[in-house]
């Protein structure tokens, strides 16, 4: 079975979680016509300081922008919102197209675009979500709650990764041409988060889609974001053009807007120096960052998501407590942030970072480094053989050639696997595999890359099949109140250290790029990473002269 089809099932039979934001202060927004959305919890949490590139864009001008290829670059199944299955890694280029009904701003403030605001009701069972009138798609037709009504009831029975897995729906409505009503089976508090890189969050024409038909459309969407499509090559060239009919007067700055694939951080440099680009999202290789900022205007953007060592506990050898136990113990996550990052990074406990919500490095219980104690325990299972895989990067390879190197100390002999996004995908789905290098985390830990993605026994990402650590996710996404969310994440947090379910590292910070003279939210400005990028708010980039 697909992990797609999978999915799609869960969405019937349990709430969990699929998106990624992080509130640090409620600070100023990019869009100075665009009220706060309601109910968006707040947190206190350490930011990294921006380059300071200042300036107001002016208009007009053609910009190239580099994603990475495998990631944020790859977009084989097309930009249809129900059928992108790289959804959540392909925010810039969805978020040009369709816009967002609402978006991460700076200050990791949670503020609205196509939408002005998300309601709770019947203790989070209810969420009424209100447009912006007079919404238009690009192709002309109304961009209202019809529209969305139409796209949600297709995301949600569509099998795709890309939407959140939500307690059942029990249902869609559409009181009037700016209100759209979900109802659900049991309370989710966090869901105003969920959408922020949810295909829910993605609104297509329609119009269009029935005109064009689906294959079509995957390469050409139509939809009422700043940007409209002039061409697509899947995973390599999408280029844009300015929207005229978007509905924030005098934006995009942009006349145009282009998405390259780059092979990996050294090649975006060399197009950057080049000038075959002009920005570049999610540099993260640590060692260039140097050089880069000798160039251009280098952003660190806060991390959301700490690395974790994923342990498929339904199979052999981490069905067993030690051989688990033995993992935690061999792992120093303090000695390779020294040697390969030269201590730039918080090590933490759990599965939240400095840039999201909830944060608590420290977690009472967690079994920290013992190398004695690893020993012992290899012993006691008979030897550790263990098969680790993870996404390639050339900072991956690094960052696993480490733990392996470490974890020999001990008697745990490793081998290594990296694989495309797609691999990834195919090696979960196995349910055979042994360990994963992950990232476990978000801004919410309800959404995204989250909690309940990497640790609820019906997520296909998890390794974890744990009825009592079910509850207690669902009961952190279920409460509205903040402060109660947060208690039972702490207690999450304290159940996965004492069951030894997945050491957690540090998260990794990346770097927007940007050329001297171009300017944005996102770009050369701070906002807390969405998954594991930032995506700039494309809307308001441009060039000073």
């Amino acid at each position: 079975m697909s992990d797609a089809i999978r999915l799609s099932r869960l969405a019937a039979i349990a709430a969990c979680l699929f998106l990624i934001a992080a509130v640090v202060s409620a600070c100023g927004s990019s869009k100075s016509s665009s009220a706060s959305a309601s109910s968006a919890p707040s947190a206190s949490s350490t930011t990294t300081s921006s380059s300071g590139a200042t300036g107001t864009p002016k208009p007009g001008g053609s910009l190239t922008a580099l994603e990475l290829g495998g990631y944020a670059g790859a977009w084989p199944a097309g930009l249809d919102p129900a059928t992108n299955t790289n959804g959540a890694a392909d925010q810039d280029q969805m978020n040009a197209i369709f816009g967002q009904l609402f978006q991460l701003a700076e200050g990791g403030k949670l503020v609205a675009d196509l939408a002005t605001s998300a309601t709770p009701k019947n203790s989070g069972k209810t969420w009424v979500i209100s447009l912006r009138p007079g919404l238009k798609f690009s192709d002309g037709t109304p961009m209202d709650a019809q529209a969305v009504l139409f796209n949600w009831k297709r995301d949600l029975a569509t099998p795709c990764t890309c939407k959140p897995i939500l307690p059942p729906v029990t249902s869609l409505t559409a009181p009037n041409p700016t209100t759209v009503e979900l109802s659900m089976a049991a309370p989710n508090g966090a869901f105003q988060n969920q959408l922020l890189v949810a295909n829910l969050n993605w609104i297509g024409s329609p119009t269009a889609l029935k005109k064009m038909g689906e294959q079509a459309f995957k390469l050409k969407p139509v939809g009422a974001g700043p940007f409209t499509v002039v061409s697509d090559t899947l995973s390599n060239t999408l280029v844009l053009k300015k929207n005229p009919t978007y509905w924030e007067s005098g934006k995009p700055y942009l006349d145009n807007l282009t998405f390259k694939a780059t092979a990996d951080d050294e090649a975006a440099l060399e197009a950057l120096q080049s000038g075959a680009a002009q920005a570049y999202d999610g540099m993260a290789t640590p060692s260039l960052v140097s050089t880069y900022k000798s160039h251009f205007t280098t952003t660190e953007q806060p991390a959301t998501s700490p690395y974790n060592i994923q342990l498929n506990t339904a199979a052999p050898p981490f069905n067993n407590l030690n051989a688990r136990l033995a993992i935690y113990y061999a792992t120093d996550a303090s000695i390779i942030d020294q040697k390969l990052f030269g201590n730039q990074f918080q090590v933490v406990q759990g599965f939240t970072a400095p840039g999201g919500l909830f944060y608590y490095p420290n977690v009472p219980g967690y079994p920290t480094y013992d190398l004695n104690k690893a020993k012992q325990l290899v012993k006691q299972v008979g030897g550790l053989n263990v098969n680790f895989f993870t996404l390639a990067s050339p900072v991956n390879q690094n960052f696993m050639e480490a733990l392996q190197t470490l974890w020999k100390q001990a008697g745990i002999n490793t081998s290594i696997h990296l694989y495309s996004l797609a691999g990834l995908i195919q090696q979960f789905d196995t349910k055979t595999w042994q360990a994963a290098l992950q990232t476990a985390g978000a801004w919410d830990p309800a959404a995204g890359v989250g909690l309940g993605f990497r640790f609820l026994s019906q997520s296909p990402f998890s390794g974890v099949h744990d009825k009592k650590l079910d509850a207690l996710i669902l009961g952190g996404q279920g409460a509205v109140d903040p402060s109660a969310r947060d208690k039972v994440y702490q207690q999450a947090a304290q159940y996965i250290a004492k069951s030894a379910y997945s050491p957690f590292l540090f998260p990794l910070a990346s770097w927007n790029v940007a050329v001297h003279g171009v300017v944005g939210p996102g770009l050369t400005t701070v906002i807390p990473s969405v998954v594991v990028n930032t995506p700039p708010l494309w809307q308001d980039v441009g060039f000073t002269k």
